[in-house]
């Protein structure tokens, strides 16, 4: 039984840290991309947002691409840049 329960504990374990954010390298928040300019970038790109936060030291943005494909997508928030992203239907 005991076996059962930690063979258990394991796979929710591991479950969740495959759907664990994104890791972005800490920098000083005075550095960071202002959050209204980086999402009038996005606009630009063409993405539309529905939700965007910070979540750590990354900013998350959840919305659609300009194809209109699902989007949750994790930014750098110094570079700018895409750290991880989950493009749907």
């Amino acid at each position: 039984m005991k076996k059962l329960l930690l063979v258990a504990m394991m796979a929710g374990f591991a479950s969740t840290a495959a759907f664990a954010g994104a890791k972005c390298d800490a920098h000083p928040k005075d550095q960071w991309i202002k959050e209204a300019d980086f999402k009038k970038k996005l606009e630009a790109d063409g993405y539309t947002i529905k939700k965007f936060k910070v979540d750590g030291n990354c900013y998350e943005m959840y919305g659609k691409t300009k194809d209109g494909k699902k989007a949750e997508i994790y930014f750098d928030t110094v570079s700018g840049k895409a750290v991880k992203s989950e493009i749907g239907n």
